[in-house]
C-alpha cells in the first residue's frame, strides 16, 4: 500500500489517528500539515477531537490567503509557515505531546538516539527550540531557526516535539523513533546507564546489506498464503502493542524445507500487505522485492535449527532498556515468564553483524529469546503466534523487573521450584 497515493486530507487524518492511538497525543493537542506541490498548505483544525479527526476536517490554506474548510487552521500555524519558509526540502510537519519526549522537554534534555542504529538513522538530527507562547511569531521563529541550523526535529523547551521530513508518513516515523527512543532511555534509566553506540559501530550498521538472485514464483501454496495472513495480521498487532513501531521490527515463518517468508525493508509495518511479504526460496528472493536486511540470519537461524518455524525481530522498550544497559534479565519472576522464556542471553552488538554462528549458537527451540544488545530482541517459535507469545511476555516481565525496585528488592522463584517447572514442562 503506497501511504503517499493517498489524498493530503486522508493522509492527515489517518497520521492524526495513528498518533493519538499510540498515545502520543490528547483529544485537543497536536497539529500536523503537508505542503503541496502548488503551495497550498492542509493543516489540522483547531478545536477539534484528533481521536475523531476526519478527511472532511481538515483545513486548506492557499498561497493567496484564502481558506478552505469547516473549521478554523490550526493556531499553531504560524510556525509551520515558518519552518516551510526555512527549509524548501521540507513538504510535512508533525507536532504532538508525546509524554515521554515532554518528560525530556520540562526536563530541558535531548534524547540521545544512537542507543540503537536504525533509530539514530532515522531520526536524523534532534534540534532544541527555546520557550515561547504556542501560536506566536517567537515559537514560530525559535523553531524553525532550529530547522534552518539542518535538524530534523526539534524538542520544544517546555511544551513537546516537532518533526519534519520529505512526506508525512517520513515525518511521523520521525516523531515516532524519537518517542521510541525517549520511553526506552526513560525506562532503562531505572537499571543502569544506557551506552550509545560508536562510530565504529554505527559503521557495521550501515554496511550491513542483503543480496539475494532473484525468482519468479510459478504458484502460491495454501501453507504460504495462509501465512501471510498470519503474518499481516501479527504485524499489525505488534505495532498495536508498541511491541513495534512502523519502522522496526522483523517477522519471518518458515514456509517448508525450502523457502520462507520475511517481512521487507523500507515499509511501513503498519501498512504492509501480504503480497508486500518476500518469499525466499533456496536461497533467492521474489522477484521484485526486497527483504529485511536480517533476511540471510533468518536462513542460518533456520537452517541450524529445524524444529524452528518463525523468528520475529523487534524493539520493544522495557525488554530494549536491558539491551542498551547491558543488564542482566532474570526470568525467574513467575511461571509464565520461566517457561515461556528461559534463560535469557545477551549476544554483542558486533556478533550480531559480524557472525551468524554467534546468534545460531544463542538462540533456539530451547534458548528461544535473546537480547542483542543496542540492537533488538529475537524470538522464535514453532508457529508465528507462539513467538509473538514469547515477544509479549518478554516485555510484560521486562516492565514488572524494572517496576519493581519501587517496591523492594526481586524475589525470584527458587531453584526447587523451577526444577519442577523444568520437569512439568517437559523444558529438560
Amino acid at each position: 500500500m503506497d501511504f503517499d497515493l493517498f489524498s493530503p486530507r486522508q493522509q492527515l487524518a489517518q497520521i492524526m489517528s495513528r498518533i493519538y492511538n499510540s498515545g502520543m497525543t490528547t483529544l485537543s493537542g497536536g497539529n500536523l500539515s503537508i505542503k503541496d506541490t502548488d503551495g497550498s498548505i492542509w493543516i489540522t483544525p483547531s478545536g477539534v477531537d484528533k481521536g475523531a479527526l476526519t478527511p472532511n476536517d481538515i483545513m486548506c490554506l492557499r498561497p493567496d490567503g484564502t481558506v478552505e474548510g469547516v473549521h478554523r487552521p490550526s493556531m499553531e500555524y504560524p510556525f509551520h509557515r515558518a519552518i516551510y519558509d526555512r527549509r524548501p526540502d521540507i513538504n510535512a510537519i508533525v507536532h504532538a505531546h508525546p509524554p515521554a519526549l515532554v518528560t525530556f522537554s520540562i526536563a530541558r534534555k535531548v534524547p540521545m538516539t544512537g542507543i540503537i542504529p536504525q533509530a539514530d538513522r532515522i531520526v536524523g538530527r534532534v534540534g532544541y527550540a527555546s520557550y515561547a507562547t504556542p501560536g506566536s511569531a517567537l515559537l514560530g521563529e525559535n523553531i524553525a531557526t532550529a530547522f534552518a541550523e539542518g535538524c530534523d526535529s526539534a524538542l520544544l523547551e517546555n511544551h513537546g516535539v516537532v518533526a519534519a521530513g520529505v512526506s508525512l508518513l517520513d515525518a511521523y516515523q520521525r516523531l515516532e523513533t524519537l518517542d521510541f527512543c525517549a520511553r526506552t532511555l526513560l525506562r532503562a534509566r531505572a537499571l543502569g546507564v544506557a551506552c550509545a553506540l560508536t562510530d565504529e559501530q554505527m559503521a557495521l550498521f550501515d554496511a550491513a546489506h542483503t543480496s539475494f538472485a532473484e525468482f519468479i514464483p510459478t504458484a502460491h501454496s495454501t501453507p504460504e498464503r495462509e501465512l501471510r495472513e498470519v503474518i499481516v495480521k501479527v504485524l499489525a498487532r505488534a505495532v498495536e502493542r508498541q511491541l513495534m513501531i512502523s519502522t522496526e521490527g522483523v517477522i519471518s515463518a518458515r514456509v517448508d524445507d525450502r523457502s520462507f517468508l520475511i517481512t521487507p525493508t523500507g515499509h511501513d509495518r503498519q501498512n504492509i500487505a501480504m503480497d508486500d511479504l518476500v518469499l525466499i526460496r533456496d536461497g533467492r528472493r521474489e522477484a521484485g522485492k526486497q527483504p529485511s536486511r536480517s533476511a540471510r540470519m533468518h536462513a542460518a537461524l533456520y537452517e541450524h535449527n529445524p524444529d524452528l518455524r518463525a523468528i520475529i525481530m523487534a524493539q520493544p522498550p522495557n525488554a530494549m532498556a536491558y539491551a542498551v544497559t547491558a543488564c542482566q534479565f532474570d526470568s525467574r519472576t513467575i511461571p509464565e515468564s520461566y517457561v515461556m522464556l528461559r534463560d535469557v542471553p545477551l549476544i554483542s552488538y558486533e556478533a550480531f553483524y559480524e557472525s551468524y554462528a554467534a546468534i545460531t549458537r544463542a538462540v533456539s527451540a530451547r534458548t528461544p529469546v535473546a537480547l542483542v544488545q543496542n540492537e533488538c530482541v529475537i524470538a522464535v517459535g514453532a508457529s508465528v503466534l507462539q513467538a509473538f507469545d514469547r515477544l509479549e511476555v518478554l516485555e510484560f516481565s521486562a516492565r514488572s523487573l524494572i517496576d519493581t525496585p519501587a517496591l523492594g528488592a526481586l524475589v525470584p522463584m527458587n531453584d526447587e521450584a523451577l526444577e519442577a517447572l523444568r520437569k512439568a514442562f517437559s523444558l529438560e
